[in-house]
């Protein structure tokens, strides 16, 4: 019999390649989403069960009388929903595979490569801290009760629909008009940027396996590139040569466009090196089927047909050019 898993979230820019690695290795995949269109469809054979997760008598009924081998939770950003999952799921799964954050780990960086043993302390960004506390209540539940739970932390990860500079679409339309281009930092920080074909890969080989009870492991690939770089991919990828990067400080940066502070200080202005040696001893023969200069191809090809995710932001713009214009003068 195939096993069976529910992923609590499965359309999303992670998620949605999983489930068709899952799929595609010949497990039983069920997914609770709200039935809403999807960039992302399901694959054929997915069985689709409708809810909503915020409306706990609803999950509650849709799932009743079900068991599952693998439970993935995708979509608990707090204590509070992950604590109502813990309870529904108590003896009705082998495995309850928590959806974390690379993000956790310490801030400065202590040291490279980033190990899963790595200390776990965000205090720039909130999103962090609440993954930390959700990683804290599940340990907990599986050291007090045995609940049989596996943490999993994506770095940046991406897929056709994510352009992975600060400012997305606003900068590539930037660079196509000859303007320049922002860039944290002094651009030679060095990132980690994973397409999610890659981590499906190794994501599968978490599920159902019995050495990953209790554990946690982080997923990324292996290509390590500069912001500069990153940029310059993207700006290949759109045909622009000699594109123009000015660099200010993600402190300045965040000063200026606070919504994007917490992902710059407390994420993306550390340099990152993971050591995936644990993830991949559960499922060897990973190799890097997407480098980042062909997913920013994917990226550019996905939004150049599609004209209504050519969006820029016109005051994320004129902010663009506040601080680039600030730098240039010295200010």
């Amino acid at each position: 019999m195939q096993p069976s898993v529910l992923f609590l979230g499965g359309t999303g820019q992670i998620s949605a390649a999983c489930v068709a690695e899952a799929v595609a290795v010949g497990l039983k995949v069920s997914v609770v989403n709200r039935g809403r269109t999807s960039r992302r469809p399901l694959p054929a054979g997915v069985e689709s069960l409708r809810a909503d997760l915020d409306d706990d008598a609803g999950l509650t009924a849709t799932l009743r009388g079900r068991e599952f081998d693998v439970v993935v939770d995708f979509m608990s950003f707090t204590t509070q929903r992950l604590e109502r999952n813990l309870d529904l799921f108590a003896g009705r799964t082998g495995q309850y595979v928590f959806i974390s954050t690379a993000s956790a780990y310490a801030k400065p960086v202590p040291s490279l490569p980033i190990l899963e043993s790595t200390p776990l302390r965000n205090p720039f960004w909130q999103y962090s801290r609440d993954k930390i506390a959700c990683e804290e209540l599940l340990t907990a539940r599986y050291r007090e009760t045995g609940f049989p739970g596996t943490i999993v932390r994506p770095s940046s990860t991406y897929d056709r629909f994510a352009i992975p500079l600060a400012g997305g679409w606003t900068q590539i339309a930037r660079m196509r008009a000859g303007r320049p281009v922002l860039v944290h930092g002094d651009g030679t920080s060095v990132w980690t940027l994973t397409h999610a074909s890659d981590f499906a890969y190794s994501f599968v080989g978490v599920l159902g396996h019995p050495a990953a009870i209790g554990e946690s492991y982080h997923i990324t690939g292996d290509e390590i590139l500069t912001w500069d770089a990153i940029a310059r991919a993207l700006a290949e990828a759109a045909g622009v040569r000699n594109v123009q990067l000015v660099h200010v400080s993600s402190e300045t940066i965040a000063d200026r466009l606070p919504a994007l502070g917490p992902t710059l200080v407390g994420d993306k202005a550390h340099s990152v090196i993971f050591d995936n040696s644990k993830v991949r001893a559960l499922r060897p023969g990973f190799e890097q089927r997407v480098p980042f200069h062909l997913g920013a191809r994917e990226i550019l090809a996905t939004y150049d047909a599609d004209p209504d995710l050519q969006k820029v932001d016109s005051e994320l713009d004129t902010a663009l050019d506040d601080l680039i214009a600030a730098a240039r003068s010295g200010g």
